[in-house]
């Protein structure tokens, strides 16, 4: 369709052109002492034509023959730059093939290109943030080669490059070189210098999955087990993890926080220091129950961080593993001196409601032995002891039966049940 409007016009121009030309009997006379030229106005007005033509063309040739050097120049600069980025292309293709030497040689060779660049009176708009990259492409090569000097000093560059004032590197540059500096560190080994480093990202940084991901690995390697718990909590909230993996990253340090406890006051302080849902796990809670056993401190106490895990396993018996209810057995075991009457009449309404569990008879028993109550304790440690599959329990049961026929004067009940309790240990 343009085409053959094109077409239409160009007929059009033509007839014009014809009616014009054709019509025209104007002349144009040229006096030129002693001669006197007469010339047709069509042909005066093809000449000027012509001439306008020619003089343009003229123009145009002179243009280009004086702007052939500043050509060459740009065609020199065009290949230096695109031999800058082929050197940067060609760093990260060796980094990630994992050829390190040459990748630091191939970084050297962009800052190279551009210094030359920049002797050249070249501005690159890019150019801060190419020399930035560059080195830190260059560090990370060294750290790779385990040449911490060279690491340390591209980094620095790689810093002050960044940090400069009306540079035109984008924070986000800055903040992966801090990121990058943090790693090193841990992959160090320096836990302190990776925190510092991290530390000095804007704020709105820091709460970024990576950063947060670098700051757990760093409190951890640290022992600051405070800081990594609230660090992984962070993460759980922006679902780093998955939930299983979540939970057990936050089990595990909480667990950790407990254990790092040496006095019931202190036990207590990192007990406020989780939060709910963390106390009502059941490794937690019992962890933290052992504890407080073992630094000889509040047993009531303890008793109540159990409760919400005992209710769970009275209503929900298959809720519970097999180890976390051994583990609440063990802990409310070690208690059963001081227990009160409320915890007696749930241990036996809890034994009366599942009355084949063999962890609840051997609790029922072991408390009944404590309260003087010879024959029950003996009837619900025997049936225990035929259905415990935890060695521990399995032991300590046969060992109270002996203690019972020992206290009966029954010597032979006596010996088979210490026989029982040492086939179990040899094996």
């Amino acid at each position: 369709m343009r085409a053959a409007l094109w077409l239409l016009a160009l007929f059009g121009v033509a007839a014009a052109t014809a009616l014009f030309a054709g019509n025209n009997q104007g002349t144009v006379t040229v006096f030129w002492p002693p001669w006197r030229v007469d010339l047709s106005l069509n042909l005066v007005l093809l000449l000027l034509l012509g001439a306008f033509i020619l003089l343009h063309v003229a123009l145009r040739a002179l243009s280009a023959l004086f702007s052939l050097p500043r050509q060459a120049r740009q065609w020199r600069l065009q290949q230096k730059e695109r031999a800058l980025h082929a050197a940067v292309l060609d760093t990260i293709a060796q980094l990630l093939a994992g050829r390190f030497s040459r990748a630091r040689k191939a970084a050297q060779a962009a800052l190279a290109q551009e210094r030359t660049l920049a002797a050249l009176d070249a501005r690159l708009p890019q150019a801060q943030q190419v020399r930035v990259l560059s080195h830190l492409l260059a560090a990370e090569s060294a750290q790779a080669l385990l040449d911490r000097g060279a690491r340390d000093a591209h980094l620095q560059h790689a810093l002050n490059e960044s940090a400069e004032r009306g540079a035109l590197v984008s924070p986000e540059t800055r903040e992966g070189v801090q990121l990058r500096a943090a790693r090193w560190a841990l992959e160090d080994r320096d836990a302190a210098a990776a925190l510092a480093r991290l530390e000095e990202l804007p704020q709105g940084a820091q709460r970024r999955t990576l950063a947060l991901r670098l700051r757990l690995k760093a409190a951890r390697q640290d022992r600051r087990t405070l800081e990594a718990l609230e660090t992984a909590r962070l993460l759980a909230k922006h679902r780093a993890f998955s939930d299983a993996v979540a939970q057990s990253i936050v089990r595990g340090l909480a667990t950790e926080l407990l254990s790092g406890a040496h006095d019931p006051a202190q036990l207590l302080r990192a007990w406020t220091e989780l939060e709910r849902v963390e106390r009502e796990l059941p490794e937690v809670a019992i962890h933290a129950a052992q504890r407080m056993v073992l630094l000889r401190g509040d047993l009531a106490l303890a008793r109540a961080w159990l409760l919400p895990i005992w209710d769970r396993m009275v209503e929900h018996p298959q809720g519970l593993g097999d180890t976390s209810r051994v583990k609440l057995v063990r802990a409310l075991e070690a208690g059963l001196d001081s227990v009160d009457a409320d915890w007696l009449a749930r241990i036996e309404a809890a034994q009366r409601n599942n009355p084949r569990d063999p962890n609840l008879q051997y609790l029922a028993g072991m408390t009944c032995m404590k309260r003087q109550l010879w024959g029950k304790a003996q009837q619900l440690l025997t049936q225990a002891g035929l259905g415990l599959q935890d060695a521990e329990l399995y032991r300590r049961a046969w060992q109270a039966l002996a203690q019972l026929a020992e206290g009966r004067d029954d010597a032979e009940q006596a010996s088979a049940a210490w026989k029982r309790a040492a086939q179990l240990g040899n094996s």
